[in-house]
C-alpha cells in the first residue's frame, strides 16, 4: 500500500534547504539541532528570504529579552492571542513552547480556549486582558487601560513588551492564515508529558 502523502505546509512554494541562503540555512539547522525537528514556520517563511530575517529578527528582539515579563508569560500572549485571532499554528506550535517553558502541561489549552477561567495569576490576567484588547481592539486602548497594569507591578517597558508581542503575533497570525501554514505533528505533544528522567 502506497504511504499516504504528507499534507503541503503552505500554500505558496517551500524552497529546499539546499536553495537558501546560507545565513537562512544556518538559522533553520540550528533551531532543527536544538528541538529535533524543524517548525514549518521557518520553511513556509523561507519563500521571502529578506522578510524571513526581518520577521526572525523583530520575533527575537520581544521573545528572547530579560526584562520583567518571562519568556513562559511571553508566550501565554502569544497563545491568548492567537487562539483570539483562529491561528491553529500559532497556538499549536506556541502552545507547545508555553508548556515546556512554563512546566505546565495543562497551562496551554486553558490559555488558547479562554484565559479568565485560567489557573493563572490577577498579573497575568492583567496582561492578557491588555493584550487582547491590543490584538483585537487596538484602536480603544486608552489611559485607563494602562492602570491595571501599573497596579500588579509592570513597569512602562513591560507595558510596551506585552503591546508589541500582541501587535507583532497578530502579524504573524494573519501571515499563517493567509499561507495556510500546518503545524509540525512534533508540537502537539510536546510538553505534555514528563520527560522520561535518565537511568
Amino acid at each position: 500500500m502506497p504511504a499516504t502523502p504528507q499534507p503541503a505546509i503552505s500554500r505558496y512554494p517551500v524552497p529546499r534547504m539546499e536553495e537558501l541562503p546560507e545565513d537562512i540555512r544556518a538559522r533553520i539547522l540550528a533551531v532543527q539541532e536544538k528541538s529535533g525537528f524543524v517548525p514549518n514556520v521557518f520553511l513556509a517563511l523561507a519563500h521571502r528570504p529578506e522578510e524571513f530575517r526581518a520577521f526572525f529578527a523583530y520575533h527575537d528582539a520581544l521573545m528572547e529579552k530579560e526584562s520583567g515579563i518571562t519568556k513562559a508569560e511571553r508566550e501565554m500572549i502569544v497563545v491568548a492571542t492567537s487562539g483570539a485571532n483562529n491561528c491553529q499554528y500559532c497556538v499549536v506550535a506556541h502552545g507547545a513552547i508555553l508548556r515546556v517553558r512554563a512546566k505546565n502541561p495543562l497551562i496551554a489549552d486553558q490559555v488558547a480556549v479562554n484565559y479568565k477561567k485560567a489557573d493563572i495569576s490577577a498579573r497575568q490576567r492583567a496582561m492578557l486582558d491588555f493584550a487582547l484588547k491590543v490584538a483585537l481592539d487596538a484602536r480603544n486602548v486608552a489611559d485607563e487601560d494602562f492602570a491595571p497594569l501599573r497596579a500588579q507591578g509592570f513597569t512602562e517597558e513591560d507595558i510596551w513588551d506585552i503591546a508589541a508581542i500582541a501587535s507583532f503575533f497578530a502579524l504573524s497570525n494573519r501571515m499563517a492564515n493567509f499561507v495556510d501554514m500546518r503545524p509540525n505533528d512534533e508540537f502537539y505533544l510536546l510538553g505534555r508529558l514528563p520527560r522520561e528522567k535518565s537511568k
